[in-house]
């Protein structure tokens, strides 16, 4: 059974942070990189850096292409689609919408974990999903959660929906090894496999983006500086602590912890205006964690009988 330690939260908590900082970095580029070059450009960079760890992916032998559909899908949901999805939501949806929807995802993912799976979600999991979905509300209406009344749906929040029920397909996949053998494959041949099928699928898309003449990449030292850390930061280290945490938590229990993103991003974004942290934080902080350990309650106690 999964354990949150020390360990698995610090793996979490990074990777939930600097997702934050991707939507920061995501906003500055707005008007100089457009969204699915942006994301083309990101995993070709995130490709290279990762090359001279995991080249060893291109060999005949390599026992990472017996699972090549497994590796196809991982490569598709969680590299290609989900960021195009993201990228092409906040084109006609607000950030709010597109965080509170995708605050929804510990709810998928306890959804399918008990469909596809077989793993049914107890009480205080259901409990913690709720609590900690409170948590996101409060942070991103500030705290007026009456502002969600005038939310308005619109084609972006459907896509931003598929997104985040890919990304728990995705973390359910990673979760649950395609074969006994995986679990000694070098991190970095299995996360270069992804991007590479993940990159393939968003140049596919782009070349609609370069087609229409919607298409924009404006380098300076800013953007350049801006597209480095998202290639690195919530590109590579992002992702291999998510798969760190997923593996020690189990999905169900990461996906609460995605929830602290819009905290991250709304103080990040404070201090990049120079405004203090809002008691509104620290109550959203509190119920979310509150979610967090609450859904994590049965993973410990079980843990502890095993032993």
């Amino acid at each position: 059974m999964p354990l949150l330690n020390l360990a698995t939260i610090f793996y979490l908590v990074v990777a939930t942070a600097l997702w934050a900082g991707n939507a920061i970095a995501g906003r500055l580029l707005v008007g100089s990189v457009s969204p699915i070059t942006l994301s083309a450009v990101r995993w070709a960079l995130a490709a290279l850096i990762l090359l001279p760890l995991g080249w060893r992916i291109f060999r005949r032998g390599s026992p990472l292409w017996k699972n090549k559909t497994r590796l196809m899908l991982l490569g598709i949901f969680g590299v290609g689609s989900y960021n195009i999805l993201l990228y092409l939501a906040l084109q006609t949806s607000t950030p709010i919408n597109v965080t509170l929807i995708g605050a929804s995802m510990p709810i998928w993912m306890l959804l399918i974990g008990a469909v596809f799976y077989q793993v049914r979600p107890t009480f205080l999991q259901l409990v913690g999903a709720m609590v900690s979905l409170l948590g996101v509300m409060v942070v991103l209406t500030r705290g007026d959660v009456f502002a969600l009344q005038g939310m308005e749906l619109v084609v972006g929040d459907l896509l931003i929906m598929l997104a985040t029920i890919l990304w728990a397909f995705y973390s359910w996949m990673l979760s649950r090894p395609g074969s006994s053998a995986e679990r000694e494959w070098p991190w970095a041949d299995f996360l270069l496999a992804q991007i590479l099928v993940g990159l393939l699928w968003t140049i596919f898309f782009d070349g609609f983006e370069i087609a229409s003449g919607q298409a924009l990449l404006e380098l300076n030292a800013i953007t350049i500086s801006l597209i480095l850390f998202v290639a690195i930061g919530p590109s590579l280290i992002a992702y291999r602590c998510w798969g760190l945490g997923v593996s020690g938590a189990g999905p169900t229990v990461a996906a609460f912890f995605a929830n602290l993103i819009p905290l991250f991003t709304g103080v990040l974004s404070a201090a990049m205006l120079g405004e203090p942290p809002r008691l509104f934080h620290g109550l959203a902080f509190v119920l979310i964690v509150a979610g967090i350990l609450v859904s994590s309650t049965r993973s410990r106690h079980q843990s502890v009988k095993a032993s």
